[in-house]
């Protein structure tokens, strides 16, 4: 369950948690994505903004001690299609992406693009996208065009929306509680990559036994965990 807070108070810098990111330097925090809590309870519309009253942001700092990685790319600068499944990440022609799927070993890619025309059963598909779940490997999206929201949980549990947009490669630890949507724009073009074999499995909440859940709680949630004890 998501916990409350009152609307005035703002977040806490947490001490910032060593990420493993290769050897390619991530983005400065100015240059991260606009991140936010969002309001408590359910969400009545997953493509609307969700802020609360006044908003409380969330700062790059806070991000990458949830895991997250975040790069900025020109993405005006190199052509991609608009679906490619697969889509070998041998043919990027940007040296910076080389260089980071070089780095983390990023061996598959696809290229997706969500919107009602090429998507079938687009709304049933952007609900489904929804669902709160963890993957038992990391996540990682390129955003080549359009704009969505990647929401994750932070450490006390409340929802933490970050909007995604071109130019924005992000990745999600593997355990990590998170959903996706589209925005009210609809559209969203993007580059899934993966280490290996890819698995688009989702274990929807709850999976506080599964192995990857109990990984990601060890190496980012345990020290809390600790002092509250």
């Amino acid at each position: 369950m998501s916990s409350e807070d009152g609307a005035t108070k703002q977040t806490t810098e947490p001490p910032t948690k060593k990420v493993k990111s290769g050897t390619m330097e991530q983005a400065p925090d100015d240059q991260w994505p606009e991140a936010w809590l969002m309001p408590g309870g359910e969400c009545e519309n997953q493509k609307a903004l969700n802020k609360r009253e006044p908003n409380v942001p969330v700062t790059a700092e806070q991000m990458k001690d949830l895991g997250i990685c975040y790069w900025k790319f020109d993405a005006e600068a190199y052509d991609y299609p608009k679906i490619s499944v697969p889509w070998d990440p041998k043919d990027a022609t940007d040296p910076r992406l080389a260089r980071l799927r070089d780095d983390r070993g990023y061996s598959y890619a696809d290229i997706i693009t969500v919107h009602p025309d090429t998507l079938p059963e687009y709304e049933k598909k952007v609900k489904s996208f929804f669902e709160e779940h963890i993957h038992d490997a990391e996540e990682i999206r390129y955003v080549l065009g359009g704009s969505g929201f990647f929401d994750v949980r932070d450490k006390e549990d409340r929802w933490v929306r970050v909007h995604v947009k071109k130019g924005d490669l992000m990745t999600l630890p593997e355990g990590i509680y998170h959903r996706f949507t589209v925005d009210e724009e609809d559209t969203i073009h993007a580059m899934r990559l993966f280490i290996g074999q890819p698995v688009w499995t989702p274990f929807n909440r709850p999976c506080e036994e599964h192995e990857s859940r109990v990984k990601y709680v060890e190496e980012f949630l345990e020290e809390e965990k600790k002092a509250e004890e």
